[in-house]
């Protein structure tokens, strides 16, 4: 291609027309991002630009956009003003240009409900960092959204994430991409086990969000059961302080999901959420809870405002725990769950304590489905 002369300057002077704008648009666009221009010709080239974004045809502006939308050398100031340009010109350099910086993007986002297309534009950008992301959900555009939880490179924060829930939650369009991010914090997979269909909730479980041992809890259980089983065995301690805070602060860490999670021998699940019914550090949880006397576990489990009807069955389940430990044969968990579930209803009866109906049928229906005692051996 030649180089960019002063006649190509002369021709759109001398011979105004669409069309020759167009193609000089084209050409001298094109050849921006030739490494052989001169310092001399970019700059040439540069000020034929910041006419030609004023031009009144819309398909001079578009080959400009079309042309210059990846190149990491254009000013900032035509980028700027292409990116804010229809949408035919815009798109291009929204979706592309690395010019734009986040301030740019949020300024775009905030022109209203007439710049969803370029909204869209920005969900899809190859890196989208959370501060665009927040901005877009705040918009709150179905289509973007979909878009931007669809983008395996935009950086989502759980913030913006949980008002995409409280907003789409039921919204089988964005519930599909959520599922399907690579990353998602277990706040939302919590929430979502609830609202998805059955189909979806089996992707959730295959793509690592759910561990694979709860796939029968999470389809068949509660909104309690399934929570807990969003903590596999090998879940951080972080993990499960996230979930515990989260539930407590969402009014659902009840006194009967800290139960049924220990009958399904989640003793960290315990741990914590006695820890954060109690006010206190987990650490001192874990030691009184643990004691070998009775007076710190009746002591925390107080503090803890725990139902006193429960007492008798925690204490049993934590002589199960204290007695058996996981030997990491296949049905460990089953033999373990099974144990503790038949010691506390045996204590329970023992002790002729009334137990609430609503758990004695949790524990029942655990144990139907726990295989029998002869398979796990």
């Amino acid at each position: 291609m030649a180089p960019i002369t002063k006649n190509d300057v002369a021709k759109l002077i001398n011979d105004p027309s669409g069309n020759n704008r167009a193609e000089a648009a084209d050409k001298i666009s094109k050849q921006f991002s030739d490494d052989q221009l001169s310092e001399n010709e970019r700059s040439l080239a540069e000020d034929i630009f910041r006419i030609m974004i004023k031009d009144a045809e819309v398909r001079v502006r578009k080959a400009l956009a079309r042309n210059l939308k990846q190149t990491p050398l254009l000013p900032h100031d035509v980028a700027l003003t292409l990116a804010r340009d229809v949408d035919a010109v815009a798109l291009p350099i929204l979706q592309f240009s690395e010019i734009l910086s986040d301030s740019d993007l949020v300024d775009i986002i905030g022109d209203g409900p007439d710049s969803v297309e370029k909204q869209r534009a920005i969900a899809t950008r190859g890196n989208v960092s959370e501060i665009v992301s927040s901005a877009l959900v705040q918009a709150g555009h179905e289509d973007v959204l979909v878009d931007l939880i669809g983008n395996d490179g935009a950086e989502i924060s759980e913030q913006s994430l949980q008002k995409v829930v409280d907003d789409f939650g039921h919204n089988e369009r964005i519930q599909k991409p959520i599922i399907s991010r690579n990353h998602l914090p277990i706040t939302i997979a919590e929430r979502m086990v609830t609202l998805v269909s059955d189909r979806l909730r089996g992707e959730l479980v295959s793509r690592g969000h759910l561990p694979e041992g709860i796939v029968n809890a999470v389809m068949t259980q509660s909104q309690e059961s399934a929570t807990i089983g969003l903590l596999g065995d090998d879940s951080e301690s972080r993990d499960v302080e996230i979930l515990v805070e989260h539930l407590y602060t969402n009014n659902r860490l009840t006194g009967g999901l800290i139960l049924r999670a220990l009958c399904m021998g989640d003793i960290s699940f315990f741990e914590a959420g006695i820890a954060r019914r109690a006010a206190v550090s987990l650490l001192n949880s874990r030691i009184l809870i643990h004691d070998s006397g009775l007076y710190g576990l009746q002591a925390i489990y107080n503090k803890a405002d725990m139902p006193a009807s429960f007492f008798p069955g925690v204490r049993a389940a934590l002589e199960v725990a204290h007695e058996t430990d996981l030997d990491g044969r296949e049905k460990d968990r089953e033999r373990y769950s099974r144990r503790m579930i038949e010691r506390i209803l045996t204590q329970y009866g023992d002790l002729g304590v009334e137990f609430d109906s609503d758990d004695v049928d949790y524990l029942m229906g655990r144990m139907l489905q726990l295989p029998s005692e002869s398979s796990l051996h």
